[in-house]
C-alpha cells in the first residue's frame, strides 16, 4: 500500500532529479518557491508533516501561529533524562523549538524537588517538522506547545513499552468544576513554577483547578494570570511559550486581560454547575459547513521549504 510518506518521497525525488539533485548532502536548502514545485500546495498538510521522521536541516525557527504553522530546525527531547521521560514515543512528537526543550528540562528539575515527584512525564510537544497532526491537537504546530502529565512522575526508568501503556490520571470532579482527591499542593506548586517562567505565554488547565489555585494562593498572585481555564486538560496541563526573540515569522498570541483571571475561571465553573439553556435553533438557518482540512497552501509559505529534504 502506498502511504503519504511514499507519495511525498516520490514527488520529492522526481522533482529533485529534474532540478539537478538538490538533495545532495551539504547542498543549500531550496527556497520556498522551489519547494512549491516539489509538493502540491493543495496536498493535505497533516499527511505531509505527519510523514516526516526527522527535523529539517535549517536554523531553528517557529513559523506561523500555534495552530497554523510549522517548525524549522527542531530539537528532539531525549527519550529519558535525569528528571524527565518522554511518553508515547511511537507518536514521534517529542520535538520542539530548542527553547521549548530547555524549558521542559528546567521545569523537570523543579518538579523533582516536589514531594512525591521525581521529575516529569512529558506528553506531546510537536512533530519533527511541526505542522498539523493527524490526531489529538489543533495547535502544537510550531514547536512552542507542550503537554505535561499531571500524574506524578515517580518511576523514571519506564521502558518504551511501559510508556505506551501507562496513562496519566484525572484531577477533575463534577465535569471539571472542582478538583478531586488526586490534586495535591505539589500540583499547585508545579503549575506555579511552570507559569512563573518568563518564557511562558499561558498555560491551559481545566477550570476547577484554576479556581482551586486561586483559593489556595496566599502570596504573589501574578503568575495566576497565565493559568487559563480550558475544556478538558484534566490529565495534563498545556504550556504555551512566547515567540522567541528574533523569530520574525512567528505569530504570538494576544496577551490575556490584566489581573489574576480568577473571576473568569469562576464563571467557567458556574456555567458547568448551572449551564445556560441552549439557544433555540433556527430551522431556516443553513447547516454549518464541515471544517476543511488544512492544505500546504493554508500554511505560511516558508513551510514548503521546511518539508524539503
Amino acid at each position: 500500500m502506498t502511504g503519504p510518506k511514499t507519495i511525498a518521497a516520490l514527488l520529492l525525488c522526481c522533482a529533485l532529479a529534474a532540478c539537478g539533485g538538490r538533495d545532495r548532502p551539504g547542498s543549500a536548502l531550496p527556497s520556498p518557491e522551489f519547494a512549491g514545485d516539489i509538493v502540491s500546495r493543495n496536498a493535505i498538510a497533516k499527511q505531509l508533516f505527519g510523514a516526516e521522521d526527522y527535523a529539517s536541516r535549517q536554523s531553528p525557527a517557529p513559523i506561523g501561529f500555534y495552530s497554523k504553522g510549522c517548525l524549522a530546525g527542531a530539537a528532539q527531547l531525549p527519550e529519558t533524562g535525569p528528571t524527565w521521560q518522554a511518553m508515547r514515543l511511537s507518536r514521534n512528537r517529542n520535538w520542539g523549538h530548542p527553547d521549548t526543550i530547555a524549558y521542559i528540562e528546567r521545569l523537570s528539575r523543579k518538579a523533582a524537588q516536589l514531594p512525591g515527584w521525581n521529575g516529569l512525564y512529558v506528553g506531546d510537544i510537536s512533530q519533527p517538522r511541526g505542522g498539523p497532526m493527524a490526531s489529538g491537537h489543533a495547535s502544537h504546530q510550531i514547536g512552542l506547545d507542550a503537554d505535561i502529565w499531571l500524574r506524578p512522575a515517580t518511576d523514571m526508568n519506564l521502558s518504551r513499552a511501559e510508556r505506551e501503556k501507562i496513562s496519566s490520571i484525572s484531577m477533575r470532579r463534577s465535569n471539571g468544576a472542582f478538583t478531586n482527591s488526586n490534586w495535591t499542593r505539589a500540583h499547585h506548586e508545579l503549575l506555579k513554577a511552570a507559569a512563573s517562567d518568563p518564557a511562558v505565554a499561558r498555560i491551559f488547565i481545566f477550570p476547577g483547578a484554576k479556581v482551586q489555585m486561586c483559593k489556595d494562593e496566599k502570596g504573589d498572585r501574578s503568575w495566576l494570570n497565565k493559568i487559563r481555564p480550558w475544556y478538558g486538560h484534566h490529565y495534563h496541563f498545556h504550556v504555551r511559550l512566547k515567540c522567541p526573540r528574533g523569530a520574525a515569522n512567528c505569530e504570538t498570541q494576544a496577551p490575556q486581560p490584566a489581573g489574576d483571571g480568577c473571576a473568569d475561571a469562576q464563571d467557567w465553573v458556574n456555567n458547568i454547575l448551572n449551564p445556560p439553556p441552549p439557544k433555540p435553533r433556527d430551522p431556516n438557518a443553513p447547516k454549518p459547513k464541515p471544517k476543511r482540512e488544512l492544505t500546504l497552501a493554508d500554511l505560511p509559505r516558508q513551510c514548503q521549504a521546511v518539508l524539503s529534504p
